[in-house]
């Protein structure tokens, strides 16, 4: 006889739960199915699929190396340079960046081009003191003065200096790699010229060669080995004439330079890029008197300038030897050129070693600029240096009077106008005692 079921009981009622793989089935026992139900509300039937596993399988990369890829976060396309993490823009034949996950196609077209061209090598390494020499840090270096000559922005003896001092220290040292430059060698270079006796001169030629270092610094990432050379303490040039001096070089210079020595000291303009290119142009009289037009190439400024009665005289003689529309220039050395710097330190070494001013340490610095410095020292001792209110009262009430004096008669020679000159001063000098 067959014996009956057993029993369920309360525990077996609930549903039982078994693991297999990792994936739980949910087993419905007959008790707990309603038969009236629908098969979609039955809960066998609602979540039979199982759930998604972690792949332990190791992740494959997407693209090969030096493949084109897309970054969101810029929506654009890039490469990776071989041996490198630099990441590079891929661009478009028009030049714009490629954007859009769809344009992975124009993407791998322009890496394409890139590998075709020069644009797919990596950076090539970057140049230390080691592969430099000190002749190619002097090339740079001219090369910008250069520039900068033709752009008007340094002046034609800044150029010619540098080009001078940098070869001769390429002679001494031209083909020391940088890395092995001491300040030695600068120092060893400026005691082999026994010439350089002036201190400006060794400074001038230091600030050169410590200028084309930096520039090698801060345009090429060169460390400069003589960062810190300290160079000889600047002398400021303050020397200037008095009037036993001025006569003096007066009657030791040529004619032609006297005249420019005479307009150099009473106008104050600077004598070789200033009053050395004053043409018939740039003179012009006025009711109140004579004005000069004169342009500076170290400011690159034009200003007006009033001419004292002496150098009115002066330059109206002159303007019958370079009348207007003539090109020539005003003053003008012997051989009928205008002034330079180079012949007129010459005549003004001549002149110096006449008057035995050589063998003098205060008149052995004289120079043709010292005429500017005359100017400068003899109105701040005149007009600008401060005094008490009746004292300026004095010295203008003499100044009008003598400028009255002058004005009342023509003055037709040059001995007049020294003479005027001479008794102008006089008496300004009478009034401040």
């Amino acid at each position: 006889m067959k014996k009956p079921p057993p029993a369920l009981s309360r525990r077996a009622a609930t549903p039982a739960v078994a693991k297999t793989n990792s994936t739980t089935l949910r087993i419905v026992t007959e008790r707990q199915t309603d038969v009236n139900s629908s098969p979609l509300s039955r809960p066998s039937l609602r979540n039979t699929a199982p759930t998604p596993t972690k792949s332990t399988r190791r992740k494959s990369r997407r693209q090969a190396h030096g493949s084109a890829w897309h970054w969101a976060q810029t929506d654009s396309w890039y490469y990776t340079l071989p041996g490198t993490k630099k990441r590079c823009a891929l661009f478009d034949e028009d030049g714009k960046r490629i954007k859009g996950l769809e344009n992975k196609k124009e993407a791998q077209l322009a890496l394409a081009r890139i590998k075709l061209g020069q644009g797919w090598a990596p950076d090539a390494a970057p140049e230390t003191a080691e592969t430099w020499i000190v002749a190619r840090v002097c090339s740079e270096y001219i090369q910008y003065c250069q520039r900068g000559f033709a752009a008007s922005t340094l002046s034609k003896g800044h150029l010619e200096g540098t080009v001078s001092r940098l070869n001769d220290f390429c002679k001494y040292c031209g083909a020391l790699p940088v890395a092995q430059v001491k300040k030695g060698h600068l120092k060893a270079w400026l005691e082999s010229h026994a010439g350089w006796k002036s201190p400006a001169t060794t400074r001038c030629a230091i600030a050169i060669v410590l200028a084309a270092f930096n520039y090698a610094a801060e345009n090429h990432d060169i460390p400069n080995p003589l960062k810190g050379y300290k160079k000889p303490q600047a002398t400021p040039r303050l020397q200037s004439l008095n009037a036993k001096d001025e006569k003096a070089l007066y009657k030791a210079a040529a004619p032609a330079f006297k005249d420019f020595l005479f307009a150099a000291l009473h106008t104050g303009l600077r004598p070789y890029c200033e009053l050395a290119k004053l043409t018939a142009e740039d003179v012009e009289e006025t009711p109140r008197g004579m004005m000069w037009r004169v342009y500076s190439s170290k400011t690159k400024k034009t200003r007006k300038i009033p001419v004292r009665p002496e150098v009115a005289i002066l330059t109206r003689t002159l303007l019958k030897t370079a009348p207007r529309g003539s090109g020539v220039t005003l003053f003008r050395s012997p051989t009928g050129r205008a002034w330079t710097k180079v012949n007129g330190v010459q005549y003004f070494i001549q002149a110096r070693l006449k008057l035995g001013w050589d063998k003098d340490l205060l008149k052995s610095k004289f120079s043709s600029y010292s005429c500017r410095h005359t100017f400068a020292h003899r109105m701040t001792h005149r007009r600008i240096r401060p005094h008490c209110p009746e004292e300026n009262g004095v010295m203008e009430r003499a100044n009008r009077t003598l400028r009255e004096k002058l004005d009342e008669r023509e003055l037709t020679s040059r001995s007049e106008a020294e003479a005027a000159l001479s008794s102008r001063i006089f008496v300004l000098s009478k009034a401040r005692k």
